[in-house]
């Protein structure tokens, strides 16, 4: 018994065998989460405020008050002055402030915080000044150096470097999360029923596609401004408020076609027709490549009043999920004629039963292969958008807007080599996980 056991294959086992193998691969999925601690620790990592100091013999923690959104002020009674000093976390410069200890970030500087002592491209291989607690400008110690120099506002490029990780890494995840639901939704719908597999009424299949349209006119084009406002509220209520117009596009055209039953009685009306849904959604692939998607990313953004991070996302996740389809699209009418999908209409299980439990679980192997490509393309999109200055807000440093910088200054070097490699390093990784994991899941591998 112990030795049919050991003798049973898990594919799951082997893929992840097949991958190990893979060294270039491998080396990349650990960069990929090293990338992702930065990411998730960025404001830990870069932050000009101090994770601890002591002053007049108290001990203040600005960073985690600051993050954990606590009180941005704070006060200690001076003995000497007979006066309490207060202490504006976010708006003080920590460096000329005389502290009994300190525990700064690696990198002693916020994404966004100018030293005004240092603009103007503050070469990292030269001096760098500061003002110290007696109001003397004196050289800037080695420990609190702009080591990657400045920028001509005087943001350190470190810092940029290290929470543009963050932005590039969310931007890819996001944007392909969107392409990857609707890719699957639409592909295996496309490959599973084809032309004929889905059949209604002629009222409520017109009825239905009117449907479609009402329906996204009052979820999404009268809400345009809802959305916008809590997506800038924050994540959990922009994705909450994107859910519930989801849900009355939905609730619309289900309404719809629920009230195409009341016409039963009048037989031209309900003759029974078949839904082209391969059609409909080869169509709109076909659509959608044939237009050049970055030219229709920079035109969409350029119509909006103001940038917004995630409109973006949803902008390249809207036009990036046709190859995700296709694949989809392939990989169910290959499943379909599997004899486990005929065992379960034998047995008579619904088609949605068939689709959801069994068919699209088996055909997600390639997705994750393109959804790894998809990452890489979309966070060189958002670099590519950000060069440009049509991508993300102005306030909010990304790796594109670093280069846009140094575009229009040719010796600040370091302001396109860091940001530069972090994009060629990241896109790299993606792809070699990509390419690993195409390689992983080929059952033709299997020995």
């Amino acid at each position: 018994m112990s030795e049919n056991l050991n003798n049973d294959f898990s594919f799951k086992a082997f893929a992840w065998l097949q991958f190990k193998k893979n060294k270039p691969a491998l080396v990349s999925l650990y960069l990929l989460m090293f990338l992702v601690f930065i990411a998730l620790f960025a404001p830990f990592i870069a932050n000009n405020q101090p994770l601890y100091m002591k002053y007049k013999g108290e001990s203040f923690y600005p960073a985690f008050s600051t993050l954990m959104n606590e009180s941005k002020v704070d006060s200690v009674y001076d003995e000497q002055a007979e006066a309490q000093i207060v202490f504006q976390y976010d708006l003080m410069d920590w460096r000329a402030v005389e502290l009994n200890a300190v525990v700064w970030p690696l990198i002693p500087y916020g994404a966004s915080t100018a030293d005004k002592y240092n603009r103007d491209y503050a070469d990292p291989g030269v001096e760098q000044r500061m003002r110290n607690s007696k109001g003397e400008i004196v050289k800037l110690p080695g420990r609190l150096k702009h080591f990657m120099g400045t920028d001509k506002l005087g943001r350190d490029v470190a810092s940029g470097v290290i929470h543009g990780t963050k932005i590039s890494l969310l931007v890819g995840l996001v944007s392909m999360g969107i392409a990857c639901l609707i890719g699957i939704l639409l592909g295996s719908l496309s490959g599973f029923f084809g032309n004929d597999g889905l059949s209604t009424s002629r009222i409520q299949y017109w009825l239905g596609v009117i449907g479609v349209f009402i329906g996204y006119f009052y979820a999404f084009i009268s809400r345009s401004l809802t959305l916008k406002e809590s997506f800038d509220s924050g994540l959990l209520e922009g994705v909450f408020t994107l859910f519930i117009s989801l849900l009355i596009w939905f609730l619309v055209i289900i309404g719809f076609v629920q009230f195409g039953k009341l016409f039963k009685k009048i037989s031209f009306l309900n003759v029974e027709v078949t839904i082209p849904i391969d059609a409909i959604v080869s169509r709109a692939i076909e659509v959608l490549n044939s237009l050049p998607i970055f030219i229709l990313i920079i035109t969409i953004s350029a119509l909006l009043s103001e940038k917004s991070l995630w409109v973006l996302m949803v902008i390249i996740g809207l036009t990036g999920w046709t190859g995700i389809a296709r694949l989809m699209r392939a990989e169910m009418l290959r499943i379909k004629q599997m004899e486990y999908i005929q065992a379960g209409k034998a047995l008579g299980l619904s088609n949605m039963r068939i689709l959801t439990k069994h068919a699209i679980p088996n055909g997600l192997g390639p997705v994750f292969v393109s959804f790894a490509f998809g990452v890489a393309s979309a966070i060189l999109t958002e670099s590519g958008l950000s060069f440009l200055g049509i991508g993300v807000p102005d306030d909010i440093v990304t790796w594109g807007s670093m280069l846009n910088l140094g575009k229009n200054e040719f010796e600040a070097w370091w302001l396109v080599i860091y940001p530069g490699l972090a994009i060629f390093v990241t896109i790299t990784v993606y792809n070699l996980i990509g390419e690993g994991l195409r390689d992983a899941l080929d059952p033709k591998l299997k020995k």
